[in-house]
């Protein structure tokens, strides 16, 4: 059974840090890329960055591509995103999820498995 665990959210000033856990359980690792995407109230999923896990290729969204970075371990079958000088706009419920893709993509469509989501919150 494939399953998704997310960890690491909570509250955190603007310009703070923090990092995501993604945990899998279920599929053979080296044939998904994990994707991070985020969801705001009121507002449509938007993908935020993924991981091939084969070859560790990444792709980033611009709204996140100085501040934010992707990385595997494949030993623990896991994703992290390392999130830095955090904005009141990342505010979002952040989710995992694995596909077979091909080019690294931020399309959920293509993004077979979900987590349940972790709330990340930046405020003051």
């Amino acid at each position: 059974q494939v399953q998704l665990v997310e960890s690491g959210g909570g509250l955190v000033r603007p310009g703070g840090s923090l990092t995501l856990s993604c945990a899998a359980f279920g599929f053979t690792w080296d044939t998904y890329t994990i994707g991070w995407f985020r969801q705001a109230p009121g507002k449509e999923r938007e993908g935020v960055s993924c991981i091939r896990n084969i070859d560790g290729r990444t792709y980033y969204a611009d709204s996140v591509k100085v501040r934010f970075s992707i990385s595997r371990d494949n030993a623990k079958n896991t994703v992290y995103l390392q999130m830095d000088s955090l904005k009141p706009e990342d505010t979002a419920i952040y989710y995992c999820a694995a596909g077979r893709v091909g080019e690294p993509t931020l399309s959920p469509l293509v993004y077979d498995y979900w987590g349940q989501g972790t709330q990340v919150t930046v405020s003051s």
